[in-house]
């Protein structure tokens, strides 16, 4: 069973990257029935001045994952999604190719749902590891 609000099978995902996703090459490749994921090259754009993958670029890709799977579980016509906290391990350096991140939920409730994103490399080792909580604001109208 799905975690989603409503059936999204057949979003566009290749039209989601906007803003500083965009700008980061942030690419939401896969949405299964209780995860999202996307990946982001490791580049000029993505890189601190040691020439490895920025913590800041994972925390981007990991709440840009995890707002957007936040996003996809409450009922657009009356709530919206806003993020409240971040949290993030950083395990591993990255100088080049693709890290992944994967957004699964610990908890989907009313008001606040919180997310567990795992950010891997190529070879599928644990980068970095993210808690994410977002809340699920009423829209006024």
């Amino acid at each position: 069973m799905s975690i989603w609000f409503k059936d999204y099978s057949g979003i566009d995902l290749s039209t989601a990257s906007i803003g500083i996703d965009s700008i980061l090459g942030i690419e939401f490749i896969e949405l299964g029935d209780d995860f999202f994921k996307a990946k982001m090259p490791v580049n000029e754009n993505t890189k601190q001045p040691l020439g490895l993958l920025h913590g800041g670029a994972s925390c981007v890709l990991a709440e840009s994952i995890a707002s957007f799977a936040a996003f996809l579980c409450i009922d657009p016509e009356h709530k919206t999604v806003v993020g409240l906290s971040l949290n993030a391990n950083h395990l591993k350096s990255v100088k080049d190719g693709y890290v992944y991140g994967v957004a699964t939920p610990i908890h989907i409730g009313n008001s606040t749902s919180i997310w567990d994103v795992k950010i891997t490399d190529e070879n599928k080792n644990l980068v970095c590891t993210v808690k994410f909580t977002a809340m699920h604001k009423d829209i006024k109208k």
